[in-house]
């Protein structure tokens, strides 16, 4: 249901298969429809395996697929963190460690492309900030490999503790573990309240048809009204004079990991004429202290400056575009309805010429003649 809801609101079946592909599973294929649950249409999605597969993982056999993955490092950060809110909940249901916790249905090639792909469309969509109404949890019982369990499943009541739920309005699971975690993952503020503007409305439809209640998850798209101008983030940074560079790329790729918008560097000449490197991170306020956690620990700074300011952006969305050297993902900068830009990923644009044996530039070139056709 959330992908479908994140395909509706936007998000492209093609990017996301494409981007799900970078995972190297075998044996699932992702079907989306329109569907109407009520008289109300949306996307259904069904991830369905077309192999059988009786695998039971552990936590670190999932780490290893995303880890060894080609996806992007913020992706794989957030597809762990659904992940690793799935493993301390079955913990603490069976009285064991994350480590020894066997993912039965969570570990099935499906969940992990339902996680992942949250995980992908969350960051295709650059959001800021995720808000929860009530969650329906549902009633009745519900068959899984340890037996009939009550509704809902202990992971899941594990998992939901301090969001805001309702029980019994419908006499099924309607929150499955998976999909409790995806949005656990995802909440930044449960009690949010302050007034937005509605810019689009999904839905993503269920399975089940439930006579009663129309069976959806709804997503809006929304602008916050403080934030309707401009955004409010923080700059840390930091001299460094005396650490080896190679470091750097490890820091940057825990900062971002982490979270932030990005982190840069800055030559400079401190006092006594001594050549320095000055290392900025870009970040919003719920990412600030783990970000100061990592410049500490990882590099050999002794304080850090913060200073909040106000980012203008545009929004964003992907899609893509067929080229001789195969499909290349774009990003498209939108101010409003009106699109800005369009302009080719580069790391796909090189993939595809080492996988073809051409110059970058002729990928590149192609794949900007071929996103023309969003901006006129």
């Amino acid at each position: 249901m959330n992908l479908g809801a994140m395909l509706d609101l936007g998000v492209e079946k093609e990017y996301l298969i494409m981007q799900l592909d970078k995972l190297k599973l075998e044996g699932w294929e992702l079907l989306a429809e329109n569907s109407q649950r009520h008289g109300i249409k949306g996307t259904l999605v069904t991830v369905r395996q077309t192999r059988h597969e009786h695998v039971h993982r552990h936590l670190s056999d999932i780490q290893e697929i995303i880890e060894k993955s080609d996806l992007e490092a913020s992706v794989k950060a957030l597809s762990m963190k659904i992940f690793m809110k799935i493993a301390v909940a079955e913990a603490a249901v069976h009285g064991t460690s994350i480590d020894k916790v066997h993912f039965h249905e969570v570990g099935a090639v499906d969940s992990i492309i339902d996680v992942t792909g949250a995980a992908i469309c969350f960051d295709a969509l650059g959001i800021d900030e995720v808000r929860l109404g009530a969650l329906e949890l549902g009633g009745g019982f519900v068959n899984c490999d340890h037996g009939r369990l009550p509704v809902p499943a202990p992971a899941t009541a594990e998992i939901v503790k301090g969001m805001p739920v309702t029980m019994g309005g419908v006499d099924f699971e309607a929150t499955t573990p998976t999909g409790a975690a995806i949005l656990s993952a995802l909440i930044t503020d449960p009690g949010a309240s302050s007034p937005v503007s509605i810019i689009r409305t999904a839905y993503g439809i269920g399975q089940k048809d439930n006579p009663k209640v129309p069976n959806i998850l709804r997503v809006f798209l929304a602008e916050s009204e403080e934030r309707k101008a401009g955004h409010d983030s923080f700059k840390l940074e930091c001299n460094i004079d005396d650490m080896n560079p190679e470091f750097y790329d490890h820091v940057s790729e825990r900062l971002f990991s982490a979270g932030v918008s990005d982190v840069f560097l800055q030559s400079i000449i401190m006092k006594k004429g001594r050549p320095a490197t000055m290392l900025c991170v870009i970040c919003e306020a719920g990412a600030v202290e783990k970000a100061r956690e990592i410049i500490f620990s990882e590099t050999t700074t002794l304080g850090i400056r913060t200073f909040p300011f106000r980012k203008d952006t545009l929004s964003r969305r992907y899609d893509t575009v067929s080229t001789e050297y195969g499909n290349i993902t774009i990003k498209i900068s939108l101010l409003g309805d009106k699109i800005l830009s369009a302009k080719p990923e580069y790391e796909e644009c090189r993939k595809a010429a080492v996988a073809m044996g051409v110059p970058l530039k002729t990928v590149y070139e192609e794949a900007v003649i071929a996103s023309r056709k969003f901006t006129g």
